[in-house]
């Protein structure tokens, strides 16, 4: 099951770690979030937020780089089984992912989702 976790690499230290992903049927019987099998990796602002979706219940989320807090989470219409990407548009932050579910039995989607980072803007 697929932890997301952070490791100074100046150290070797695992520096946090926390299961990623929900599965629904689990939490249906009273299991606590235990994580999912996922595909696809995080992406970090220099603002410390990462994002990730990777996992087979089609949400994005944001992280603290620093503690691993969840910040932030958003349902997709698909699976996010990809890295998503962060760009920057007349000096607003954007971070967008590649929603194709398709695998673990998951629903496929073709649609890519964006969001735009609160901002000075």
């Amino acid at each position: 099951w697929g932890p997301l976790s952070a490791i100074d690499l100046n150290s070797g230290d695992l520096t946090w770690s926390i299961p990623l992903g929900e599965d629904s049927s689990l939490q249906a019987k009273g299991i606590p979030q235990t994580g999912t099998e996922n595909y696809g990796g995080p992406v970090i602002t220099a603002g410390g937020l990462l994002f990730i979706a990777a996992t087979k219940d089609a949400k994005i989320r944001a992280f603290s780089k620093a503690s691993g807090r969840l910040l932030w989470q958003a349902d997709l219409p698909a699976a996010g089984f990809a890295t998503p990407a962060v760009y920057e548009v007349n000096g607003r932050q954007y971070v967008v992912i590649a929603c194709g579910g398709g695998k673990l039995n998951a629903e496929s989607g073709d649609a890519y989702v964006a969001f735009a980072l609160p901002g000075e803007k």
